[in-house]
């Protein structure tokens, strides 16, 4: 009997993939459900944790971007901090937009960012009929706003 084990890595999303659905709390305790934003854009963007240097620079970036962004996409962002956590990080720096807490890196999982310790710097940019248009892996924080920005005039949003 062979006793090797193979592990397999999942493969993170790709473009033009469904994007999973999901249900997660957001930084108020509130659910918040990807299918509620069919008909419209979404960016989720999956970061490593809160209150640290790149993550904080990420999200101060989205949020100075954030008028021009919010009238195209909704922002999203989900890392494995606590709802106390991002309700905290919401405002000690003035984010308007939604975090999410995963916990158990179950989504992380489904979109291929859950990583050995933390989350995976990784954003998909979905469509309204929940389709993955475009995907970021290793992604800078001081210039993924601008280049979000950009995509989605490329891609006539």
């Amino acid at each position: 009997m062979d006793k090797t084990f193979h592990f397999m890595k999942k493969q993170p999303l790709a473009q033009n993939q469904a994007a999973p659905d999901f249900t997660l709390s957001d930084q108020h305790g509130e659910p918040w459900h990807l299918a509620d934003h069919r008909g419209g854009w979404v960016l989720v963007y999956f970061y490593p944790k809160d209150f640290t240097p790149g993550c904080t620079i990420e999200a101060q970036e989205f949020e100075r971007r954030f008028d021009e962004l919010k009238e195209k996409i909704t922002i999203v962002g989900i890392s494995a901090d606590s709802i106390e956590s991002h309700k905290k990080f919401c405002a000690k720096h003035g984010l308007e937009f939604t975090l999410l807490s995963d916990s158990d890196k179950r989504v992380g999982g489904l979109y291929g960012a859950d990583g050995a310790l933390f989350t995976r710097r990784s954003s998909f940019l979905i469509d309204e009929k929940g389709i993955v248009r475009k995907v970021y892996n290793n992604v800078d924080p001081k210039v993924h706003a601008a280049q979000i920005l950009a995509d989605v005039a490329a891609l006539g949003v």
